[in-house]
């Protein structure tokens, strides 16, 4: 057996930062861009995002500037370059993480930053300043807004969201680490009024806070990895609402699932009366989680005011596919992969091809088991799944059986054609149909070896 350790640190790593769905279509397949902010502008829809430059097999984050991209429509976008960069901050060390730009009452406009800082703290929060939602910007301050000097700042202080309220008052949410913090700013939108403050009743808060109001309540996305929504080291999209954008704060549930990069950044803006939800994910030709894409994708709101969860669109989907709104279970999962790679629509270039994630119970040898269960019966009678092979421990299988609940009991599915177990294609299975709530695929491995899963459907 040689998986490599090196993997498993790699999924350590992950899990620190904080894994896949349906894949919505990139705004741009010209570069890699993750962290998105929305701003509306008169006709015009700007979408402020950061700029992944990691090599390919890279395992950090490399981004040294922000791009800005502008649609008439919120289907087709164009790159308008890079408007802002590490170097227009004289303070700044490397590192060009989240940011938004928000109007202010001088009519310019405040682009607020997350970046590494020359002196003390990891990463700051800058602000640069321009006369139109293009620039050109500077630097405002020529010192971090928030630094770990800041007291009650954030234990990580980056991905801040600016929100001006009906009264111009102007208010900033940041954090990460479960560190959310929020504080008023002045008019100037270059400084701080009043004490650094740490909003209550928002769950499970892992990072990038994202504000707005709606029929006078105030909403507060953010992005959440705990296991009532995510794969370790994967993140949903959580939101809660308030009457007083400085909260407290009542949770509501998640508005986005997980997506096919570790991380999750949410900006929700209604645009020419349509909302919409624009996040990242790692849908493009040799995307991952350091080289992610802005996506769009339209948003809806029940009667209540609550968030109907986002359908994630654009990838690749196949017609009939019940997997695509079940939810996956294992017997066991290994750290650094997902059961959410199971059901993402992605087609797979062949069985070593993980960009999408991958579902695989390495260390774990013999009978191993994944399963799919939808809250009301489906009619099944055929399945397809894609074997993951990365020849460093995983192996393709030396058998599989499908089994359903019949409402009492996992048994066969009748008539099963062959359980195929060939690589680099989708080994159909057929069987007499069934209407059933749940799905289990059971599989055995070849000794001294795992088994592991790119891609699984279930049809009518």
């Amino acid at each position: 057996m040689k998986r490599r350790w090196a993997a498993a640190l790699a999924g350590a790593l992950v899990l620190l930062l904080g894994q896949p769905a349906l894949a919505g279509a990139p705004i741009t397949t010209a570069l890699y861009t993750a962290d998105p902010a929305a701003l509306v502008v008169g006709d015009t829809l700007y979408l402020y995002t950061g700029h992944d430059e990691a090599p390919t097999g890279g395992g950090n984050f490399v981004m040294r500037d922000w791009h800005v991209f502008t649609s008439s429509d919120a289907t087709t976008f164009t790159d308008q370059g890079a408007r802002l960069a590490i170097s227009n901050f004289s303070w700044a060390g490397a590192d060009a993480w989240a940011s938004e730009v928000e109007r202010g009452a001088d009519g310019r406009y405040y682009w607020y930053t997350s970046v590494n800082g020359n002196g003390p703290g990891w990463m700051n929060i800058g602000v640069a300043v321009g006369n139109s939602p293009l620039g050109p910007f500077t630097d405002a301050r020529g010192t971090p807004l928030i630094s770990d000097s800041t007291p009650g700042s954030s234990p990580l202080n980056i991905d801040p969201t600016v929100f001006t309220d009906d009264d111009g008052q102007v208010y900033m949410y940041w954090g990460s680490y479960y560190g959310l913090r929020a504080v008023r700013l002045n008019a100037d939108m270059t400084s701080t009024s009043g004490s650094v403050i740490t909003p209550t009743g928002v769950s499970n808060f892992w990072e990038a806070p994202w504000m707005f109001k709606r029929n006078g309540v105030y909403y507060l996305a953010y992005a959440a990895n705990d296991s009532g929504c995510s794969a370790p080291g994967y993140a949903c999209v959580r939101y809660a609402t308030a009457s007083n954008p400085l909260g407290p704060w009542t949770h509501r549930g998640v508005v986005l699932d997980q997506v096919s990069s570790t991380t999750n950044h949410p900006a929700i803006i209604e645009f020419k009366g349509q909302w919409y939800m624009v996040y990242h994910n790692a849908a493009a030709p040799g995307g991952g989680n350091f080289r992610r894409s802005v996506t769009i994708d339209r948003l809806y709101f029940n009667a209540d005011g609550t968030m109907q969860k986002v359908v994630q669109t654009g990838g690749p989907t196949t017609p009939g596919n019940h997997a695509a709104d079940a939810t996956a279970s294992t017997s066991y999962v290994s750290p650094w992969e997902t059961l959410a790679a199971l059901n993402d629509g992605y087609t797979p270039a062949n069985s070593a091809d993980h960009s999408h994630g991958a579902y695989g119970n390495w260390n774990r040898q013999g009978a191993q088991w994944i399963e799919y269960r939808w809250p009301t019966a489906r009619s099944l009678s055929r399945s397809q799944v894609y074997w993951f092979d990365d020849d460093q421990g995983l192996d393709l299988p030396a058998s599989c059986q499908l089994q359903y609940w019949n409402g009492s009991a996992y048994v066969n599915v009748p008539g099963q054609s062959a359980c195929g177990v060939a690589a680099n294609t989708f080994n159909t299975t057929t069987f007499t149909s069934v209407s059933t709530t749940r799905l289990r695929l059971n599989i055995t491995s070849k000794s001294g070896f795992s088994t592991g899963v790119l891609e699984w459907r279930a049809f009518s």
